[in-house]
């Protein structure tokens, strides 16, 4: 990662900036020329969850539709300016389309790695944006050891690996802070598979807090599917690494990453803020996903895992009714369509009884 850096304060805004690049000051490269879609500044809304007045930091609506674009915009601008043209990226949906059209804005060839499981809207959004897409077999983690074989001959820009994507990411908190008028929440509530955007919040908030820009930094909740939630199994265990484990397919696709390569760095940071980490259960996903549905925020499995999680971390107590909770919703229902479409089907039918045809 890139080093501790001082942080900014209000002062240093550019509010003429209509995106994240508003924080530029904040990264350790200021002075890139932005490859830019317009990501950030997304809505902040209040919603009644769990029992809990909850605000949910909305990053479905950023331009590929998951928070995936605050990272891959400043890295890049950082690899355009290094006068690389062509890359390598693994991901399990968002990431790859993400990082197809920002390579696309910056007039780049992209080849996207993906187990063969992705959901087809995101498969279909990476092709569009032109990317060669290669769909691999298993499971997320040998579409992840595919990338570092062909590493070898082509720039691997993994989202995971590259430090210049962490600096995007942290930028939401900065955006947070602003949003609140130059506060922070007490706690944030995240998804995580390789745990970017943990680190992400991780890193603005601290420094944030040594640029004196706020008293304290969130402590960082965080949630995997019971299926695969190797982060869950070492905090609990009290590990310092995740160690491998006999983990499932699981609706939440995007948090299913067996071995996060920066495992270490999130348990760290997880455990730094004064934080926890729960399982979600796979029947807990499609309800969480109507609910959320039904408060006007259309998004994928892998977000709406927060709402469980919400009712477990209060019930627990490490949610109360004095904290200000911010709860970050990483993406967009219309990137799991086939998903999304199976349940609605479900939820019509337990409204309306079985479907006939006519």
């Amino acid at each position: 990662m890139v080093g501790e850096l001082p942080g900014i304060g209000p002062g240093d805004v550019d509010t003429s900036a209509p995106s994240q690049w508003r924080y530029a000051a904040a990264l350790a490269l200021p002075e890139l020329a932005p490859v830019s879609l317009g990501e950030g500044r997304t809505p902040l809304l209040e919603r009644e969850l769990a029992g809990l007045r909850v605000l949910l930091k909305n990053e479905a609506v950023n331009p590929t539709a998951s928070f995936k674009d605050r990272g891959t915009t400043v890295m890049v601008s950082a690899l355009r300016a290094q006068g690389v043209k062509a890359i390598l990226e693994d991901s399990s949906g968002n990431g790859g389309s993400s990082v197809a059209a920002y390579a696309a804005a910056a007039g780049m060839r992209a080849t996207i790695l993906t187990p063969e499981t992705t959901s087809p809207s995101k498969i279909t959004q990476s092709r569009l944006h032109g990317a060669s897409v290669e769909l691999i077999p298993g499971s997320r983690q040998d579409t992840a050891d595919e990338a570092l074989r062909r590493s070898r001959s082509v720039f691997y820009s993994s989202h995971n690996w590259h430090p210049q994507f962490l600096e995007g990411t942290k930028l939401i908190a900065y955006e947070i802070w602003e949003d609140l008028g130059f506060t922070a929440p007490s706690v944030i509530v995240t998804p995580a598979g390789a745990g970017s955007l943990v680190l992400g919040c991780a890193i603005g908030f601290g420094e944030l807090h040594r640029a004196g820009a706020i008293s304290r930094v969130p402590r960082i909740l965080v949630s995997q599917p019971a299926r695969c939630g190797p982060l869950v199994a070492a905090l609990q265990a009290g590990d310092d690494e995740v160690s491998p484990g006999d983990w499932t397919p699981t609706m939440a696709e995007g948090t299913s990453i067996a071995r996060p390569v920066r495992d270490r760095e999130v348990l760290a940071a997880i455990r730094a803020s004064g934080g926890a980490a729960t399982a979600v259960a796979e029947n807990d996903l499609g309800p969480a996903v109507l609910e959320l549905a039904r408060t006007g925020i259309y998004t994928e499995p892998t977000s709406a895992q927060i709402v469980p999680a919400l009712r477990r971390f209060a019930a627990s107590g490490q949610i109360t009714p004095d904290d200000q909770v911010v709860a970050i919703v990483t993406g967009s229902g219309l990137k799991a369509g086939a998903v999304m479409a199976r349940l609605a089907e479900t939820a019509c039918r337990q409204v309306l009884g079985p479907l006939t045809s006519t």
